[in-house]
C-alpha cells in the first residue's frame, strides 16, 4: 500500500501552490501551514535542493470528528500535501493517504473519517 497519491503538473512553483490551495478550498480544506523546505534547509544548513513546499491541509469538520474519536490523533494532523519541482516547469503534487497513515490506530470511527478525507484529497489531486 502506498502512503501517498500524486500527480505531476505543468506549472511554476507559485502557480502550482495556488492551484493546490484553490483545489483544496473547493473541497472544504484550508491550509494551516506552509513550510518552504528548500528555503529553510538553505538557511539552516546551507543545503541546496529543488523547490519543495509542504502545505498542512485541514478539513475542519473531519479534524474535529477525528479528535473526538481519538484524542491523540493530532499527532498526525494536518494532512500534508507537498509541491516539489520534479523538473523545470514540472511540479509534482503529492498528498498523504490518511488511511495508510492512520492504519496503526485501531479505531473504527477514525477509519471512517480517514476514508472520507482520503476521498477528498484524492479528488483534489485528480482535479489539478
Amino acid at each position: 500500500m502506498s502512503y501517498y497519491f500524486s500527480k505531476t503538473i505543468d506549472a511554476t512553483m507559485d502557480e502550482a501552490i495556488e492551484r493546490v490551495r484553490s483545489a483544496l478550498a473547493e473541497k472544504g480544506f484550508g491550509v494551516l501551514t506552509e513550510i518552504n523546505v528548500s528555503e529553510t534547509l538553505k538557511k539552516k544548513i546551507n543545503a541546496d535542493m529543488s523547490p519543495y513546499v509542504i502545505l498542512g491541509a485541514c478539513h475542519p469538520p473531519s479534524a474535529y470528528r477525528a479528535l473526538q474519536s481519538e484524542n491523540k490523533i493530532g499527532t498526525m494532523l494536518p494532512c500534508n500535501v507537498i509541491v516539489r519541482e520534479d523538473a523545470p516547469g514540472k511540479m509534482e503534487v503529492a498528498a498523504i493517504d490518511p488511511i495508510a497513515s492512520m492504519s496503526a490506530v485501531q479505531n473504527k470511527e477514525l477509519g471512517a473519517v480517514a476514508t472520507e478525507v482520503q476521498a477528498g484529497l484524492k479528488s483534489v489531486i485528480e482535479s489539478l
